[in-house]
């Protein structure tokens, strides 16, 4: 039986319209430490905490108010709910600016595999001064609630994913309360990922609590800061420091998230009614910001990348050729130029699946697959059968013909497509670009395979394999001629694909991870579903005295070290 990662279509595209992402990266390897990596990757203004004053008030600008704060349900997987639960709830490992991940002391004092056969065994060492704001200690308990509740056994509970919990054995009590035994049935090597965040055994305990008890509530937190008020009226979240948090204290007396529309956080920002918010990629708005009082934009790397997916399932492209064509007649430089005009961010393509950019592991695998070359492509149309006919090319008396399908109202897309339009005409192949309804986009066209190419962007994590298995992951045949595609939206996968993305994510050799990772996705590339354009740029205005607090990428900011320089 196939090891399946599944990710919930609705948690992985919670930020496909984000853009104004950028790309050209030199070949070979790259670490977390290089000076060769061309991006930032975070930029946070990080002070050592001797040099942050004590007290004062952040003013944090969210863009929606959620209803759902349960951040592993369905509709709790959002950017808002994780920038104001990062500061309340309990993980176990946090990660570095390179997407380099470490236990998280505050909470795990040691975690390790501690067997591999027969099956694989991780042990946890829980910090015992961690404990729940009701005052309940973190024990072993929270950790088994929370594996049955998100495992996908039981489908009352609207989880976000299942990613690897669907393959624990076990979670059991080791030698103590603050001891957590987790066996799983096949090796994993990204364990790391599990039990972040963290939430109490009472939540998941029945779906009726992990559905219900967080809608509009924060009933129970664990960290540097506790709730002290949520205000729908208001659409305002207040957090203070918690005098229960075992850690280093909070700098900041309080901060508050304020709700706002993108046009009127730029507005308040300028008059000095918001101290941080993240910045639309917009010219206009970037260049409003930019000059505003006491602003300060911090730019980094972001956790996202934009690309065009390829239908491998559609009449046109299925034949690999076709999309080899298509590729090499798109000049990716060209359309990270045009997304990222105006918003102060150098052109990088991005030419890996799995790593981005800046991440530790980085190696550029998409050799001439990834070229523009106009020549190439008309050569391989030719080989495909596909021949010029004046300024169309024709097979069988048909023209090629592609839809470009691209969500009403999202201009990035919109401009996207129709360059890409004029780029493939150059070399015969006919793109009609066709503008549907934008919550359509996904359920009515996407997801049921009904467009040839579409333009979206896709997030990444510190765990490259598990966030992005079931993206390239092959079809499996359901009944006659169906296929279940699961999350992959390209439509085309192979049997090596898998058992190389397996290979990486199970090896338990950490000095042959990243090779193996980049050997899956120089399989990928082949396959060519999935045409990476750049990694997006994170943009932060923030006021100039605030210190590790910003454009943070990969990095898991510290919020108690969040404050105001000294």
């Amino acid at each position: 039986m196939r090891a399946r990662w599944p990710v919930v279509l609705a948690a992985m595209f919670a930020l496909w319209a984000a853009g104004g992402c950028g790309a050209v990266s030199p070949p070979g390897d790259r670490d977390g430490g290089s000076a060769a990596s061309p991006v930032k990757a975070y930029d946070i203004n990080p002070l050592p905490r001797e040099r942050v004053r004590d007290g004062g008030t952040l003013r944090w600008g969210i863009g929606d108010f959620p209803s759902q704060w349960n951040q592993n349900h369905i509709d709790g997987d959002t950017t808002t709910v994780q920038t104001v639960m990062e500061g309340l709830m309990p993980r176990t490992f946090r990660s570095d600016e390179r997407g380099r991940v470490s236990i998280d002391t505050d909470y795990v004092t040691n975690a390790r595999v501690t067997a591999t056969a027969p099956h694989q065994v991780v042990t946890y060492t829980l910090n015992p001064k961690a404990r729940w704001s009701d005052g309940k200690p973190i024990t072993w308990l929270d950790f088994a609630a929370q594996w049955k509740a998100l495992s996908g056994r039981d489908k009352a509970y609207r989880v976000d994913a299942a990613i690897a919990y669907e393959n624990i054995l076990s979670v059991g009590r080791g030698s103590s309360d603050h001891e957590v035994v987790v066996t799983l049935s096949q090796p994993f090597n990204e364990w790391q990922s599990l039990f972040t965040p963290l939430y109490p055994a009472a939540t998941n305990g029945s779906p009726d609590a992990f559905n219900a008890d967080w809608v509009n509530r924060i009933p129970v937190t664990a960290g540097p800061f506790k709730l002290e008020r949520l205000d729908s009226k208001a659409r305002t979240v207040t957090v203070v420091r918690d005098p229960g948090w075992w850690g280093n204290r909070s700098k900041l007396d309080r901060i508050v998230f304020q709700t706002m529309r993108p046009d009127g956080m730029v507005r308040s920002f300028t008059k000095g009614e918001v101290d941080v918010f993240e910045v639309a990629p917009s010219a206009d708005d970037y260049s409003h910001v930019r000059d505003a009082w006491d602003a300060v934009i911090r730019q980094a790397a972001g956790t996202e990348y934009r690309q065009f997916t390829l239908n491998g399932e559609s009449e046109a492209l299925s034949d690999v050729r076709v999309r080899e064509a298509v590729a090499a007649a798109l000049d990716r430089r060209a359309l990270t130029q045009l997304d990222l005009k105006g918003l102060g961010w150098p052109v990088v393509t991005l030419d890996n699946h799995f790593l981005m950019n800046d991440q530790h592991g980085y190696r550029a695998n998409a050799g001439p697959l990834g070229v523009y070359d106009p020549k190439r492509a008309g050569r391989l149309l030719d080989q495909a059968g596909w021949k010029t006919n004046g300024k169309e090319r024709t097979k069988n008396g048909k023209p090629l013909a592609l839809r470009f399908v691209v969500p009403a109202g999202v201009a990035i897309s919109d401009n996207e497509a129709q360059v890409a339009r004029l780029m493939l005409q150059r070399v015969g192949v006919r793109v009609t670009v066709q503008t549907v309804p934008f919550d359509d986009f996904f359920s009515k066209h996407l997801i049921p395979g009904d467009f040839d190419i579409a333009a979206f962007a896709y997030p990444s994590t510190p765990y490259p394999i598990s966030s992005a298995f079931d993206i390239y992951v092959n079809g499996e045949s359901v009944k006659g001629d169906d296929v279940r595609w699961y999350s992959n939206l390209g439509r085309s996968g192979s049997k090596q694909i898998d058992q190389a993305m397996y290979q990486a994510g199970s090896a338990l050799d950490t000095s042959k991870i990243l090779g193996l990772v980049n050997q899956a996705d120089a399989l990928i590339w082949k396959k060519l579903n999935v045409l990476p354009l750049y990694q997006c740029p994170q943009t932060v205005a923030v006021r100039s005295a605030l210190a590790n607090v910003g454009a943070n990428g990969f990095y898991t900011m510290r919020y108690e070290d969040i404050g105001y320089a000294a």
